[in-house]
């Protein structure tokens, strides 16, 4: 990933990796990202210090963030039902992105990284949603478990002090 490859090494020589491993052009990544092909010559030459806007587009260009999605916060065995799931909603399908968590420190790391991962919105326990809403900015949902969820937790713990 481009934007993790800059961190560890310059951003010009980042830049000529990600455009290698692409085949694709300085003239056409200009384009993608609204500057001169000059301009960008100059960056990769090392003429010239790109400016943080300018590093961000080429980010976005490179690795753009998923759309469309909403992020579930659960127990890892929770979120392996919902694999590849999506719902359509207006005409536009939505995915679900599951965040495991099992810790409130973990609740809070994976809500951080599902709105920096560009999640709509986040689906979480009852008992979580005070403090993801706390955290982020974008809407928080809550799980009411169903009345069968409750019934099959309690004849699991009736069944398990047999």
């Amino acid at each position: 990933m481009f934007s993790a490859r800059v961190f560890e090494t310059d951003f010009r020589t980042a830049l000529e990796e990600e455009l290698d491993r692409r085949g694709m052009s300085i003239k056409e990544l200009a384009g993608e990202v609204g500057i001169s092909p000059a301009a960008l010559y100059k960056i990769t030459s090392g003429n010239r210090d790109p400016r943080f806007s300018l590093v961000k587009a080429i980010a976005d260009a490179f690795d753009p963030k998923e759309k469309d999605f909403v992020a579930i916060i659960a127990a890892k065995f929770l979120l392996d039902e919902l694999q590849s799931v999506k719902y359509t909603v207006n005409d536009t399908t939505y995915r679900i992105h599951g965040y495991s968590a099992n810790t409130m420190e973990e609740v809070i790391i994976a809500a951080v990284r599902a709105e920096k991962d560009g999640a709509i919105g986040i689906i979480c326990a009852p008992i979580l949603t005070t403090l993801v809403e706390r955290i982020v900015d974008i809407p928080v949902a809550i799980i009411k478990p169903s009345p069968d969820s409750y019934r099959a937790a309690f004849e699991s713990l009736i069944r398990s002090r047999e």
